[in-house]
């Protein structure tokens, strides 16, 4: 057994009400809708009104499996020992996150989503629920995510990786056995995390050459910001988990066990919107642009939409006009 950890925006009023599931991406959670207390990941699409209506739209969304934000992951007790999983919790891979979420949405009572939607390894998750449950989702947004990772992704969670794992207090995974935790690594690697998820012009824009004072070799600004980001993350994620979903991220392949391209798309029945962002290292454009073409190819109803922005891979968590225009033309929709 596990537990899911959930939020849910709107009212689900009967079986007929559409429902759309969010996934959210690797440090993410399921507070992607603004509350009393804390603003949400994708808050400004999130509402009466707002992108995805709740006043039409029952919206869900679910720590993945392995996360540390409430649903089962490295840092929950195993009631069958009494201890932490820790280093003992199994690898897993997007399609077990995607299983855990049909689970949930057999809870709800949801048989069939109007739209699958998510960025990053959250858009790893949407495709692969139009192919492991192809008749239980009806659309499908796919953001600064393709079918399989790349080289270049998988080399920068190799050094991630390494960061925490070689921290003197990672003790092979089971830190939380001592109370002494591995932040110097997961710091590290969340400064290195930041800067795939943006851009050189954005951070030359935002920062140049500028020291925290006037001292030849003061810190440079843009250092002191990728500590603060690297703390911040100390303070609300485990590194287990960071280090699981980054595996399930690396072994991300739609194409594994099913066969070639058609063989494996011959499965999907949603429609299928890859959007690519502008200068994205993780994720480039083109990438997706060719995973359209492929997936076109193989007969699958899909088409490209592309984001301009100079934040790079992060856009899909910044640029909410754009997202609700491409939004509004996927599901043809009147654009505010």
């Amino acid at each position: 057994d596990v537990t899911i950890a959930y939020e849910t925006f709107g009212t689900f009023r009967d079986h007929k009400t559409p429902a759309i599931l969010l996934c959210h991406a690797l440090t993410g959670d399921a507070h992607a809708g603004d509350d009393e207390q804390s603003p949400g990941w994708w808050g400004p699409l999130i509402g009466p009104g707002k992108t995805f209506d709740t006043d039409r739209y029952y919206i869900v969304c679910a720590n993945v499996l392995g996360g540390c934000a409430g649903s089962t992951g490295p840092s929950s007790l195993n009631e069958k020992t009494g201890e932490y999983y820790g280093s003992s919790f199994p690898q897993i891979t997007i399609r077990d996150m995607v299983k855990a979420q049909a689970m949930l949405s057999d809870f709800l009572g949801i048989a069939v989503w109007e739209a699958v939607i998510g960025g990053s390894m959250g858009g790893m998750q949407a495709i692969e629920w139009g192919l492991c449950y192809p008749k239980r989702v009806r659309h499908i947004a796919v953001l600064a995510a393709s079918p399989t990772f790349s080289t270049y992704g998988i080399a920068y969670n190799a050094v991630m990786r390494e960061a925490i794992v070689c921290d003197p207090n990672f003790h092979q995974g089971n830190y939380q056995k001592v109370s002494a935790y591995p932040d110097d690594g997961l710091r590290i690697a969340r400064m290195l995390g930041m800067i795939t998820y943006r851009t050189e012009t954005l951070f030359a824009k935002r920062f140049g050459r500028e020291q925290l004072d006037s001292h030849l070799f003061s810190p440079f600004q843009i250092t002191s910001y990728l500590r603060y980001q690297g703390d911040k993350l100390t303070k609300r994620f485990d590194a287990n988990s960071y280090l699981r979903l980054m595996d399930a991220m690396d072994t991300h392949d739609i194409f594994r066990l099913r066969g070639d391209a058609k063989e494996t798309y011959q499965r999907m029945e949603a429609k299928l919107l890859f959007v690519g962002i502008e200068n994205d290292l993780l994720f480039p454009p083109e990438q997706l642009q060719q995973a359209t073409r492929l997936a076109i190819a193989c007969g699958v109803d899909a088409k490209y939409e592309h984001i301009t922005s100079e934040f790079g891979h992060d856009a899909f968590l910044l640029e909410f006009e754009q997202i609700d225009a491409i939004w509004r033309r996927f599901f043809n929709q009147k654009e505010k």
